[in-house]
């Protein structure tokens, strides 16, 4: 083999090397893209032209994602913040139009106080979206019913529904669950004057508490009473 050939299987071989070097490299980036952003990343794919457009996009999410000086919650601040949403989730019983609103105002404030920006929403997303990626979806959605809220043209169900999804966001943030269940919305007969259920207003349970109230047993009958059962006597073995 000449020294030429030698140098041309050299240099084939090096760039064969580099080339799988270059494409090893970029799907360990795509991996770890994937890995942090979640289900975002298949969003921003299918929003942009092309993978390596959105691959762009969230690296420079990223970038911005940096920037910032993020401060971690005092254990009074979550405290304080977990304190509030209770008493805002019980709210919701007697007012699912404004709770909604202040549901916005309250996740809205635990952003600014985490260090985030509160501009423009898709400023909010896109910075969140580095470390919270996994609940945008649920921030996502409380928003677009916040503002069909806002046009009259949301029911309880989706308010309710609303109040849920900003409790996504709000416990990844605050980095605890705040309240273990979601609000329910007042029963019609719990809205009834006491003169129309015959003197007697039934009894309220907190919002928070609902799904773990015990359910009813019915009342024993006296035939089903154990004390009225037959009671086996002992045999006195003296009687004989």
């Amino acid at each position: 083999m000449s020294p030429t050939q030698v140098i041309v299987i050299v240099l084939v071989v090096l760039v064969v090397v580099a080339a799988l070097a270059v494409v090893l490299r970029q799907a360990a980036r795509r991996r770890a893209l994937r890995d942090r952003f979640g289900p975002e990343y298949d969003r921003v794919v299918a929003e942009r032209e092309s993978r390596s457009a959105a691959e762009r996009e969230l690296r420079d999410r990223e970038r911005r994602h940096a920037e910032l000086t993020l401060t971690p919650l005092t254990p009074e601040s979550r405290a304080r913040y977990a304190a509030a949403w209770e008493e805002l989730q019980v709210r919701f019983v007697d007012s699912p139009a404004e709770t909604v609103s202040d549901a916005d105002e309250l996740v809205g404030r635990l952003i600014a106080e985490r260090g985030y920006p509160t501009g423009e929403f898709s400023d909010q997303v896109a910075h969140l979206s580095v470390e919270h990626a996994r609940t945008l979806s649920h921030y996502r959605d409380a928003h677009e019913i916040r503002l069909r809220n806002e046009r009259g043209e949301a029911g309880t169900e989706e308010l309710r529904q609303a109040v849920v999804h900003y409790r996504a966001l709000f416990a990844d943030l605050l980095g605890d669950d705040p309240v273990p269940t979601a609000p329910q919305p007042r029963r019609p007969e719990e809205t009834r004057r006491p003169e129309e259920t015959g003197g007697h207003r039934p009894q309220e349970t907190p919002a928070h508490r609902l799904e773990d109230a015990p359910a009813h047993r019915p009342q024993e009958t006296s035939a089903h009473r154990p004390e009225d059962a037959p009671t086996a006597r002992p045999h006195d073995a003296t009687s004989r």
